[in-house]
């Protein structure tokens, strides 16, 4: 899987607004520097994230973008889908709604099975954990053993 640099500019974006005590609105400019991520951007993210309803947009002196829910109601699954679409795709489709002929439909069950997997995390991990940098054990499990760290 690839995680795009949308999905990582709007997790990095949320992360931002989630840690901020106070709960005030935050321009996307101070967004965009404290992550390093280009204002055309990050307003185009943030415009999916609005239609997602995972934050909201706030005019005025004081305005700017804040988390529409709480952050541990929102999770990785839910960014990732909200700017990317789905989490596994093929050829633009669901998993579920491929077809093979009889010889490889096989991989249907792969991709399947790959999206399982990635739900067993994107979906466990809340904006709140990545703010407070505690991860659910399964998470922390994954990432302890040594074969998680191999780039292949």
């Amino acid at each position: 899987m690839r995680v795009s640099a949308k999905s990582d500019y709007a997790l990095r974006a949320l992360i931002e607004m989630a840690v901020r005590e106070d709960g005030k609105a935050v321009s996307a400019e101070e967004l965009g520097r404290a992550q390093e991520i280009p204002h055309g951007f990050l307003q185009a993210i943030l415009a999916d994230l609005r239609k997602a309803g995972v934050v909201i947009s706030q005019r005025g002196q004081s305005g700017g973008w804040r988390l529409a829910r709480k952050a541990s109601d929102v999770s990785v699954a839910d960014v990732i889908r909200a700017v990317d679409g789905p989490l596994v795709s093929v050829y633009g489709l669901r998993p579920e709604a491929v077809t093979y002929n009889e010889r490889a439909d096989v991989l249907q069950h792969v991709w399947i099975a790959a999206r399982d997997s990635l739900r067993e995390v994107f979906e466990k991990v809340s904006i709140a954990e990545l703010a407070t940098r505690e991860l659910p054990d399964e998470v922390t499990t994954r990432t302890a053993r040594d074969e998680a760290w191999l780039p292949h």
